[in-house]
């Protein structure tokens, strides 16, 4: 076996180790400011770094976090100890990661849906981002589910540049995160879901097979099963466990070495709740980890705490903890709403959590 191989397998298994899993602090700086400005925090190159500092060296945090994706204003940023941030994640014991596409843009000729961008380029950026510190990546697909869409075009191209992407990043020796989300945006039922999602799983491990990419030298991030967040009715927590299992079950390969989840617009504490039932409902002879690679499932409670204050950093912190502990336990199954009434940290002024009387 090459040492390249090697390392691309210790990288993505480290990154799924037990009771661990990914925060994605990926956000553009675009994404990241509309954030800022609902809770009136001044977006700057310096609240936004000191935002990610205080999640990055949140004591305790890398007891459950594994890896960190960045952002490149980010990866590129220092602490205020003038520390890469990479180099600060390093020291926590946390392995750095960076978002390397450039965003969803219309796919010309399948109108209202898109293709998304960034391999011209990619394999010169890939060399640099390695040289600085990031050991894997993450690239995401975004396909939307209507009456007529998606296209066989839209799924194709989306996930013929995923496996290139992939393909790239392996052979600079960085782990790459494949993302074919499936929106839950829509009226669509969970049957509808797990069609549109069982197409988009086939055909992207096709194309990976097709530019010859290492599965065990990657990681796997797809939706969840669920009922589009218009639907009538929604699924229960055991029906999006049993449906997401029996999709992977069908066309995720046995080599891949985890599944880690995005939260797709779920709520931070239904997030954790429906980790929690697929782990509880898995084979244990299951051949992947299944675990989290959350965003603003992880953050949204400290960044509501946070506020821009420095003087809110421990308390930010705190939050974060709990989150990132209660996933952590979810990728194990062992989860349970009383963790939720265990926090002792300050709650920011207007946010609740689920199942709170107002």
């Amino acid at each position: 076996m090459s040492t390249k191989i090697q390392s691309l397998e210790t990288i993505a298994n480290a990154l799924v180790a037990d009771g661990k899993g990914i925060l994605a602090a990926d956000e553009t700086v675009a994404t990241l400011t509309k954030r800022f400005d609902k809770l009136k925090i001044p977006s700057t190159a310096e609240s936004r770094r000191d935002y990610r500092e205080m999640l990055f060296t949140a004591p305790g945090s890398a007891a459950f976090i594994s890896g960190v994706i960045m952002y490149d204003e980010t990866i590129s940023s220092r602490d205020s100890s003038d520390t890469s941030l990479p180099a600060a994640l390093l020291r926590e014991g946390i392995i750095p990661g960076i978002k390397v596409d450039t965003g969803a843009k219309p796919l010309a000729g399948s109108e209202g849906e898109t293709i998304t961008e960034g391999l011209d380029g990619l394999r010169e950026r890939l060399k640099d981002y390695r040289a600085i510190g990031a050991q894997f990546a993450k690239w995401r697909a975004v396909i939307r589910i209507t009456e007529r869409l998606p296209s066989h075009t839209c799924i194709s191209a989306n996930m013929h540049a995923l496996a290139r992407y992939a393909a790239l990043c392996q052979e600079q020796e960085i782990v790459p995160i494949v993302e074919p989300e499936v929106l839950m945006e829509g009226d669509h039922t969970i049957e509808r879901c797990d069609e549109v999602t069982g197409q988009v799983l086939h055909a992207v491990f096709n194309a990976l097979y097709e530019q010859k990419v290492l599965l065990e030298g990657m990681l796997l991030k797809p939706n969840m099963i669920v009922s589009g967040n218009a639907c009538p009715k929604q699924a229960s927590f055991a029906e999006v466990a049993d449906a997401t299992l029996q999709c992977l079950l069908r066309h995720v390969p046995a080599a891949v070495p985890g599944v880690v989840f995005l939260s797709g617009g779920q709520s931070d504490v239904t997030a954790t709740a429906h980790l929690n039932e697929i782990n509880t409902r898995a084979d244990p002879a299951a051949p992947w980890k299944i675990t989290f690679s959350y965003g603003r499932a992880l953050q949204d409670l400290a960044l509501a705490t946070w506020l821009g204050n420095k003087d809110n950093d421990r308390a930010a912190q705190q939050a974060y903890y709990h989150r990132a502990r209660c996933n952590a336990a979810a990728s194990l199954g062992r989860y349970t709403a009383a963790m939720e009434k265990e926090f002792t940290g300050k709650i920011a002024k207007g946010y609740r959590l689920e199942g709170e009387d107002d």
